[in-house]
């Protein structure tokens, strides 16, 4: 699938050889400013502003190329930088604006090249220290409550009743259930459609599922059979267990009915964003990505459901807003094992909130659910906390294309169609 076609010629990058000329001291006040390492402990930047240097080079200086391999990652201090990816696309980013705050890149590769149209001071760290700050608690069930949050009254009760382990869990349809164990044992087809057709509605709506533009055809699915036929087992499989999901997010509650219906949009826009990444990579099954990223908020419904029977004077919203950061990783991770997910789905809901998450190096369901998110967040108002594309790890594990900003807003022009027809097919 050809989203990005090379509008400019490609420019050939300026010849200088990045070794710096000199070394200046860097401030406390700068560390503090650069995301996401300013979260670090004040010891811990203390520390790291003692041990390292600004680096200045001068103008025309190729600071790195696209496709290097590398193990640090450069934040812009002074000057201003032209980053160019593989189709000649460039924009600049000036030190005095919020871009400077992230990375100029990160990921074990380099996705632009980055040229000095300034003199320029750079800051090198370690992508050691970037994990360091990202680590996620093990086990990866267990919630942590910061010191900030001691008094939150809601989440230190629903951290209690989790530990009691009396917290009631989301369950999966039982179609979906039967239909995965079924599945690790080659059945056929018709196998399938037999376990299927207990539940009329989900049947029902596979087959109108396998008649949207995902899966279209010159003839269409009149069947359950034909449906599935088309679609394959595989996707048959994800696509029921997708559609299973979509009930978890119901409720009769009318507390918390709108915030799970919210809650549900989003998670079908960032799926079938998922759906189309895959897609257009070839790095990863696209009904496995759609799937991802319907689960990637689940944990939030568990604490939805808890929060709907207190007392409402018990807590705020504020409250909540707070609490939900540390419940939905943990929680996420809880309920998708309880449904006997894989490992590769078991870190989406603890790891796609972490832009700078680098796993592995080969592309995962993760990295296509954050890169999801980001463009998710691409064209709304407020994008001060929002790294460009090129900053993130995920974006470094693309093989097929290279995303940068322009490529991004082309991805969503062009996948603009797919994914209403994809929305219309899933939301009820």
């Amino acid at each position: 699938m050809q989203f990005f076609p090379p509008f400019f010629a490609k420019k050939k990058p300026a010849q200088a050889a990045a070794s710096p000329l000199a070394s200046e001291t860097v401030s406390l006040e700068i560390l503090k400013e650069l995301i996401p390492i300013r979260s670090l402990k004040i010891e811990t930047l203390q520390a790291f502003a003692v041990d390292h240097v600004l680096e200045a080079f001068p103008e025309q200086t190729v600071l790195f190329k696209s496709g290097d391999h590398t193990n640090s990652v450069l934040y812009l201090i002074k000057g201003t930088v032209a980053l160019s990816d593989d189709n000649g696309r460039t924009y600049d980013v000036d030190a005095d604006t919020a871009k400077a705050k992230f990375p100029l890149s990160s990921g074990s590769k380099h996705t632009t090249t980055a040229i000095a149209k300034t003199p320029v001071s750079i800051l090198r760290i370690s992508q050691k220290i970037m994990s360091a700050k990202t680590a996620e608690p093990t086990p990866l069930s267990e919630i942590l409550i910061p010191p900030e949050l001691a008094e939150n009254r809601i989440l230190n009760a629903f951290n209690e009743h989790y530990l009691s382990e009396d917290l009631e869990t989301p369950s999966l349809a039982e179609v979906a259930l039967k239909l995965n164990k079924a599945i690790q044992q080659d059945i056929s087809i018709q196998d399938a459609v037999k376990i299927i057709q207990l539940d009329p509605v989900i049947s029902a709506r596979l087959i109108e599922i396998a008649n949207c533009p995902l899966y279209l055809t010159s003839v269409p699915a009149k069947t359950l059979f034909n449906a599935v036929n088309r679609i394959g087992l595989k996707a048959t499989r994800n696509l029921v267990t997708s559609l299973s999901v979509q009930h978890v997010f119901k409720t009769q509650n009318h507390l918390i009915k709108k915030q799970l219906e919210k809650l549900w949009k989003y998670s079908l826009y960032v799926s079938t964003l998922s759906y189309v990444l895959a897609d257009a990579s070839g790095q990863a099954d696209p009904d496995e990505a759609l799937l991802a990223g319907l689960v990637a908020e689940i944990g939030v419904i568990p604490f939805l459901n808890f929060a709907a029977d207190l007392p409402k004077d018990f807590f705020s919203e504020e409250e909540i807003q707070q609490a939900l950061p540390y419940i939905k990783s943990p929680i996420g991770f809880k309920v998708l094992q309880n449904w006997d997910f894989s490992e590769e789905f078991l870190e989406v809901p603890v790891f796609s909130d972490n832009w700078y998450h680098t796993g592995t190096d080969t592309l995962s369901l993760t990295d296509i659910v954050i890169l999801s998110k980001l463009h998710n967040r691409i064209g709304q108002n407020d994008q001060s906390d929002l790294p460009p594309i090129t900053a993130i790890p995920a974006a470094s594990k693309l093989s097929n294309f290279a995303l940068s900003p322009e490529h991004s807003l082309n991805l969503l022009h062009e996948a603009k169609q797919q994914v209403n027809e994809a929305l219309k097919a899933f939301y009820l």
